[in-house]
């Protein structure tokens, strides 16, 4: 076996890429080759890797964006896409890869952030981590006049549609001002073109781009995308129906004329932070699904 050797930021060595993918395909099922060569694998982007040969055996990857809470722009790193490979497990890959990110990016954030699913929910504490409850935010519905005309389904696997939805987020506001997302665009066309293919529309009269799916009386709301203000009423009407009498927002709303009600999110990945310095994390929150990486 050769001595691994640790490397950064090589999505344009298409050898190194292409056993990236593979090592991501073997752990997560996922690939990321078409949402490269789509030009959405950005700077903001980078895998932190181990490499024996030309072979990606494990790896970090950071993604660089920023927070928005209460009004407040605040810098953010957030983890995503550990992953070691089978044969090169147990010899403390990832934390070495982890203590190289915590060097690198050391006094640039305010907050460090992950999603860890169950099974690792006690590897992340030994770096400064600590786990956050989410909270899920809901609300009863009563359709009031629907009018579904104006509305245009994109498709998350057509590029003229892949193309207009990331020229439009590039240009977004916030989802909330209370916590929401800045500079995630790369990590929402990876969630358009895999998890919501089939889920998203352009809602001309009100142009906004809405990313939900209706399941018996009950509409999950992923994303509203729009460069100003909005009514959140004229959307709803837009894509409710008469069954509807649950609204479910995977992200944490802030509309005027809404009355919501919350409870602890028990999703299958946990939240942990890592703050740094005195800014404190908010309590009561949800992650923008769309922006989870």
């Amino acid at each position: 076996m050769n001595e691994l050797i640790y490397i950064k930021d090589y999505k344009n060595d298409e050898n190194l890429r292409k056993s990236f993918n593979e090592l991501a395909t073997m752990v997560f099922g996922i690939n990321f080759e078409d949402w490269y060569q789509k030009g959405f694998w950005n700077d903001r982007y980078i895998p932190f890797s181990y490499v024996d040969g030309e072979k990606v055996v494990a790896n970090v990857s950071v993604n660089i964006l920023d927070l928005v809470i209460n009004g407040e722009k605040k810098r953010a790193l957030q983890i995503g896409t550990v992953m070691t490979h089978p044969d090169y497990r147990k010899r403390g890959l990832s934390a070495r890869l982890m203590n190289n990110v915590l060097a690198e990016y050391e006094n640039k954030y305010d907050f460090m952030y992950l999603f860890a699913n169950q099974e690792v929910l006690d590897f992340y504490p030994k770096f400064g981590f600590k786990e956050v409850n989410e909270h899920q935010y809901s609300m009863k519905y009563s359709p009031g006049k629907l009018d579904p005309t104006g509305t245009r389904k994109l498709n998350g696997n057509n590029e003229d549609d892949v193309n207009f939805i990331y020229n439009f987020a590039s240009k977004r506001a916030p989802v909330s001002t209370l916590f929401g997302t800045e500079n995630t665009q790369g990590i929402l066309m990876f969630h358009c073109m895999n998890a919501f293919t089939n889920n998203i529309s352009y809602l001309e009269s009100e142009d906004v781009i809405a990313i939900y799916k209706k399941e018996n009386n009950h509409m999950d709301i992923f994303d509203i995308i729009f460069k100003k203000d909005i009514n959140i009423h004229n959307i709803l009407s837009k894509i409710t129906d008469e069954e509807v009498n649950k609204i479910v927002f995977h992200y944490t709303p802030d509309y005027l004329g809404i009355n919501t009600e919350s409870e602890i999110f028990n999703g299958s990945e946990v939240l942990f932070v890592r703050e740094n310095g005195t800014t404190l994390f908010p309590l009561q929150m949800k992650h923008p699904l769309t922006a989870q990486a």
